[in-house]
This record gives C-alpha cells, structure tokens and sequence, in this order.
C-alpha cells in the first residue's frame, strides 16, 4: 500500500499537466496559431509573443535570468488583453494558471487580435512602422 501513494500521485500530476498542455493549445488554436506550437519548447513562446502583439525577439529575453519573470508576466498581460481580459486575469495566469489556462482556452473567450483591440494594434504598427510578423 506504501508504494501505491507515490504511483497514484504521479497519475494526477501527469494528468493536470497533460490538461494544461491542452488547455494553451486550444488558446493557440483559438488565436489562429497551430495548436502543436504549444508542446515544443522555445517556439510556444515565440507563438505567445505572436499572440500578445510582441516582437519575436522577446523570447530572448527569457534566457536572462530574473528579467525572464518580468517578461513573462508582461507577457500574460498581453494575452489577456488579446482575450478580452484584465490585469486580474493575467495575475490569475501567473499565481493559477492551472485554472486560469483552461478558462481561457476552454471558455467563451474569444481572440480579439493583439492588444486586444485591433483598430489600436493597426495604430501601433503604423507609428513606429513595425510589423511584427513581417519584421519590417
């Protein structure tokens, strides 16, 4: 009985971990973006940046330490509001994002472009003259 508490555990672990994996590929689909992008390392986060409106050379920025938690929740941030959320959600993703993910991904939420207003994404890309999916 000793040996089984462990097993059972890992079963669970496993379980949320595999729901979690889902749970940003149907984001990634629901984005517009292959949701297999979201099991391969490094370039899920390139698909995130692509999702928030952010340039590709953010993920960089993810390899030094420290400054990797303050993009990755600058980052959150600007999937959220792609969503249609708030500053809440996003703290939501980052201290739960085992409950977050799924209401993003499995809920009712619905991709509104980066930003999560279009018209202000166009307006952005026009004033610096950045695109950042041509890298123009």
């Amino acid at each position: 009985m000793e040996n089984e508490i462990p097993v059972i555990a890992i079963v669970i672990y496993l379980a949320i971990v595999v729901f979690i994996i889902a749970s940003i590929w149907k984001v990634f689909e629901k984005a517009g973006q292959p949701g297999w992008a979201a099991i391969i390392p490094i370039y899920n986060i390139y698909i995130m940046t692509k999702i928030g409106g952010k340039p590709g050379w953010w993920v960089l920025m993810f390899f030094i330490p420290f400054v990797n938690f303050v993009f990755l929740i600058w980052l959150y941030n600007m999937i959220s509001k792609s969503f249609g959320k708030d500053e809440g959600f996003t703290a939501g993703l980052v201290i739960l994002g085992f409950i977050f993910w799924p209401i993003l991904g499995f809920g009712s939420a619905k991709y509104l472009g980066p930003y999560g207003d279009p018209a202000a994404f166009a307006a952005y890309q026009g004033k610096d003259k950045f695109d950042f999916e041509n890298n123009q």
